[in-house]
């Protein structure tokens, strides 16, 4: 963090591609490198932007019931999501390269590992020389999530050097999760990353108020949705009835150490945020409160994190 030039940095709220990975990696490749020449050294996509976020359906369960429809479209969702290392994460990659960029995309991830069935929703860090760097497990799938989700562990609170700070970060509601924004804090981030599904308007004051309490720069990420954009032979489309034709405004937007607003909320259509990050502000910052130093009291409360692997068979 020696160097005193500003920092310049890239949300992408990109339009969606339900059950069609190939066409967002295609976006992430074309946007990445559009991003990167207007200058930009991060860039952030969206929260299971590769391999969809499934606004509105319930892949036909109820309590105690599972249709056969349901697990049709299950399986297709299935295909769609990404196998890390793959030729995805290869495209991705090649476009941090080609840009030279430090590049952060939200995925849907098929375990190879320990299983052949469960699914991850996961954040990819790619350096500028096109290496993937780390990836992080979302720890809690919100509500009927996790009917198509498994749970990460702590193995994958992922943090990166960079030559302008440390990055990391927490996908959509696990940034309500206080221990897990404690824990993320003690890693030192300069740089908090928090790609979501959430377009409700308070959502802007979560990121507010993480970029307060963490005295660190908060880029806040979410995808624009229309109906229209799911395929039109899905098995349980009828599911999307009851919903808006809008079912993501999106809301993207970038705030400073301060809770300043460096990137006003982008709504109702597909764009880039940006903003330039002067890194001197967090020391600034910090001046009057620091979560994990000044202000911290060691001798009254302590948080204990196991980043071990949990494997289900040993």
């Amino acid at each position: 963090m020696s160097d005193t030039s500003p920092v310049r940095v890239a949300a992408v709220q990109a339009s969606a591609f339900p059950f069609n990975k190939n066409g967002a990696v295609d976006t992430v490749c074309a946007m990445t490198a559009e991003a990167a020449s207007e200058g930009a050294q991060l860039i952030l996509f969206p929260e299971a932007y590769v391999g969809g976020y499934p606004w509105g359906l319930a892949f036909g369960t109820a309590i105690g019931g599972r249709s056969d429809a349901g697990r049709q479209a299950f399986g297709r969702y299935w295909e769609s999501a990404i196998d890390i290392p793959g030729p995805e994460v290869e495209r991705m990659g090649a476009a941090a390269r080609d840009a030279g960029v430090w590049l952060c995309v939200g995925v849907i991830e098929r375990d190879t590992t320990y299983s052949t069935g469960t699914l991850f929703c996961t954040l990819l860090y790619f350096g500028p020389d096109g290496t993937l760097l780390g990836k992080h497990r979302k720890l809690k799938p919100t509500a009927a999530e996790r009917l198509i989700w498994g749970e990460g562990d702590g193995s994958t609170l992922t943090t990166v050097d960079t030559d302008f700070g440390r990055v990391g970060g927490l996908i959509c509601w696990e940034n309500y999760m206080p221990l897990a924004r404690m824990a993320m804090y003690g890693k030192g981030i300069h740089i908090h990353l928090a790609p979501t599904a959430d377009a409700r308007d308070r959502w802007q004051s979560t990121l507010q108020h993480i970029a307060l309490e963490g005295r660190c720069f908060v880029l806040g990420c979410n995808q624009y949705v229309h109906r229209d954009m799911y395929p039109d032979d899905l098995e349980i489309a009828s599911e999307l009835e009851a919903w808006p034709e809008t079912l993501s405004a999106g809301g993207t937007a970038i705030y400073g150490p301060l809770g300043e607003v460096l990137g006003e909320p982008l709504w109702n259509e597909a764009g880039i945020v940006y903003a330039d990050l002067d890194m001197s502000a967090i020391p600034r910052s910090r001046f009057d409160f620091d979560v994990t130093g000044h202000y911290a009291r060691p001798d009254v409360f302590r948080l204990i994190v196991d980043e071990s692997p949990h494997p289900p068979v040993e």
